[in-house]
Formats: C-alpha cells, sequence, structure tokens
C-alpha cells in the first residue's frame, strides 16, 4: 500500500498532478475536493458541522483504504504549515497507513502566485471543484490564504527519502507526475 499525499497552496496543480500520477501508476485520486464539495453542498466548509463532516468521511475512507488490497493511494491537501492542527491530520493520515505497512510519501508543489492566479481558472479545475467557480471569491480565497498562512514549508522543514518538492511553475502535470513515479518508484 503506498499513499502519495501532495500538498501546496490554492491552485498550484494538486488534483492536475494527482490526476496524471493515477494514469501513469494506477493508484487511485483522492483529491481534498471530493469531500468538501459533498458537504458544501448541504453545510459551509468552514462551519462546524461541515468541518466535522470531512473529517468524518475523509477518515473513514482513509481506514477502509489502507485497509484494502488496493495498490494505494493520492490524497491532496492545503497544508498549513504554521497550523499544528494541520501536522496532527497529516501525522495522523500517514500512521493510519504507516502503521498497517504502508509506505508514506509526500510531494509538496510551489509555484509562483501569477501561475496559480492563471492555474485557479482551469478548465479542469472549474469542472472537478464546483465551489471554485466562483472565480472572484476563488481569486480573492487565494490571495487571503497567503496572508494569513504559510502554504508551503521553509528550507529543512520537511526532508527525507519519501519527500519532494518541486516547483512545476514551468512543468506539465504529466512531466511532474513523471517526476513523483520515478522519484518514489511508483
Amino acid at each position: 500500500m503506498k499513499l502519495v499525499i501532495i500538498i501546496g497552496p490554492q491552485a498550484v496543480g494538486k488534483m492536475t498532478v494527482g490526476q496524471e500520477l493515477a494514469k501513469i501508476t494506477g493508484l487511485k485520486l483522492f483529491h481534498n475536493h471530493m469531500t468538501i464539495d459533498l458537504v458544501g453542498s448541504f453545510f459551509d466548509y468552514g462551519s462546524t458541522e461541515g468541518k466535522r463532516l470531512v473529517k468524518l468521511f475523509r477518515h473513514e475512507l482513509f481506514d477502509a483504504i489502507s485497509k484494502s488490497d488496493l495498490d494505494g493511494l493520492i490524497f491532496t491537501f492545503v497544508w498549513a504549515f504554521d497550523m499544528k492542527e494541520d501536522w496532527d491530520y497529516i501525522e495522523s493520515i500517514s500512521t493510519m497507513f504507516s502503521s498497517r505497512g504502508g509506505s508514506v510519501f509526500y510531494v509538496e508543489l510551489a509555484a509562483g502566485v501569477q501561475e496559480r492566479l492563471n492555474r485557479n481558472k482551469s478548465e479542469n479545475r472549474l469542472n472537478h471543484k464546483p465551489s471554485k467557480r466562483d472565480i472572484d471569491w476563488s481569486e480573492t480565497d487565494l490571495l487571503d490564504s497567503m496572508t494569513t498562512y504559510r502554504l508551503n514549508s521553509i528550507e529543512g522543514e520537511l526532508s527525507g527519502d519519501n519527500y519532494i518538492r518541486i516547483d512545476n511553475s514551468a512543468l506539465s502535470a504529466a512531466e511532474t507526475a513523471e517526476i513523483i513515479k520515478h522519484r518514489f518508484d511508483l
């Protein structure tokens, strides 16, 4: 069992890279908006009940997958590095898989703000993430989050054989996925 966690700020390309990685590895993709947009049909994601349900659905899915005979999972997540609860969350997911004999890999994507603003309007993103279709709101959220949270790690904060950071500003999603596949022998 392999768990590939793709992290990075909004519109950096996590889902799109995950889609390409799923194609070339056979791993299943679980992008974070699969639960956010599901719950968002009933409760605002920022609400207590919305957050509780997203966390519950994700936990149950991770638990079932980590016990299954699937080859693995790709999960995308916006990690606020300055929030202990996000560190704890990633640790809990990682432990769930590693305690059952799985390998966990961390892929951090980084790209400049203008590239991310351009990607924020991409057809693929808007097709798969209904909550991002309000472009004005989505752009404001992207820009505001940069001043509220630290969404990329600092040098040396994450390291090891199971971690890679890729500036994918000038790379296609397919090129980025190939780098990940070869780096971790997926």
